[in-house]
């Protein structure tokens, strides 16, 4: 008898039989697809999120520096400046006369001659021309638009660049260069003939358009651009 044989045993040898044995169970994994599921979720939301931005970023518009106030792309009929309205009661007031618009005219294409011969059409049309010369530096060769109107905030608030608008299809409104000592900011604009431009508006339709700034109420009811 081995000395490993328990007491009583009698040297018998045992075998275990059958065919079932204890196993044990496999670790539930609920909870971690349940965790793997969430961060995929998660995951997929901010890519979806991220192409979003991304999209909104690079369908926006490129304003290339010097945001316009007044955007191109108006109809030819459609006058996107904004009314000018009485400074004492807020009401919409005839904007003034185009003889009281002194306008600089500045050329800021390679075409020599041009701004001369916008002068010579606006004074036709009852302007009043200050400056005819080159662009400065800093636009020359810049504006690929028609022209820049450039004025101060109260030319804005007094009409006067609403007034010239009407005379250039497709022009924008900029920032406005330094006035000489003793111009009135009101009634001083500025056109820079740009690249795009071919000639002034048609003389009968600018007419028109002027007859409908110098009407208020047609004037109020015009839609914003």
């Amino acid at each position: 008898m081995s000395m490993l044989t328990p007491p009583g045993m009698g040297g018998k040898k045992f075998r275990v039989t059958g065919d079932r044995y204890p196993r044990m169970r496999p670790r539930r994994r609920r909870g971690r697809l349940v965790f793997l599921l969430v961060a995929a979720v998660t995951v997929l939301s901010l890519i979806g999120y991220g192409t979003l931005q991304l999209i909104d970023v690079f369908s926006g518009d490129d304003d290339g520096g010097r945001a316009p106030r007044a955007q191109s792309g108006a109809r030819p009929d459609q006058d996107c400046a904004p009314p000018a309205r009485d400074t004492r009661t807020n009401e919409p007031s005839a904007p003034p006369e185009p003889a009281a618009i002194t306008v600089n005219v500045y050329n800021a294409t390679d075409r020599t001659g041009l701004a001369q011969e916008t002068a010579d059409a606006l004074a036709e049309r009852g302007f009043t021309i200050g400056k005819v010369e080159n662009a400065p530096r800093e636009l020359d060769g810049q504006v690929t638009s028609p022209g820049l109107l450039l004025g101060a905030t109260a030319a804005e608030e007094s009409g006067a660049l609403s007034v010239l608008a009407t005379q250039l299809d497709g022009a924008e409104n900029g920032e406005p260069l330094a006035l000489e000592e003793g111009a009135d900011p009101a009634t001083v604009v500025d056109l820079v003939i740009g690249d795009g431009f071919t000639e002034l508006t048609a003389a009968d339709e600018a007419q028109r358009r002027l007859d409908g700034l110098a009407s208020p109420a047609a004037d109020a009811s015009a839609p914003a651009c």
